[in-house]
């Protein structure tokens, strides 16, 4: 999303700052049109060739994700890694759930949130596999922001 850039580079920034590590994808599949019959390429994160767009997440940032979820005690997960409704950009996001559902079976916590990530978990089998899936993903995160959510707010007056 362009008009988000300037967040990202932000945040990207202020973690660094903080010492936290944020893993973004290296490369990705490439398409030349949003459709599952597109033309495809691996390509890496900054070579994608003009007029192509990345769908999913590649083998390499799979890798590294698969890494880091199977190294955590607890899981955020809000956001598909692609287009996952279309078959040819779905193995990011079906990989993502595989790992999360292995973390969760050795003992880590997952919370999985946000309207496209519910559908992902759905579709793909993996909503009994998390340890909680949340329905109101605006609303979860705003909760996890610290922020006072108002059906709680009239609840307590």
């Amino acid at each position: 999303e362009d008009d988000k850039q300037e967040l990202a580079l932000k945040i990207l920034t202020e973690a660094k700052e903080k010492g936290v590590q944020v893993y973004i994808p290296v490369d990705v599949v490439a398409a030349d049109a949003f459709s599952n019959d597109a033309n495809t390429q691996i390509c890496d994160i900054n070579k994608i060739p003009n007029g192509w767009q990345g769908l999913d997440a590649g083998p390499k940032s799979i890798e590294i994700f698969n890494k880091v979820v199977l190294e955590s005690k607890t899981i955020l997960w809000n956001g598909p890694l692609g287009v996952f409704e279309m078959e040819n950009f779905s193995k990011g996001t079906i990989a993502l759930g595989n790992s999360i559902a292995e973390a969760t079976k050795k003992g880590a916590f997952s919370l999985v949130g946000g309207g496209d990530s519910v559908a992902a978990v759905k579709q793909f089998g993996f909503a009994n596999k998390v340890s909680y899936v949340s329905t109101g993903g605006g609303a979860m995160l705003e909760s996890l922001e610290g922020k006072t959510l108002p059906g709680i707010e009239a609840m307590l007056k």
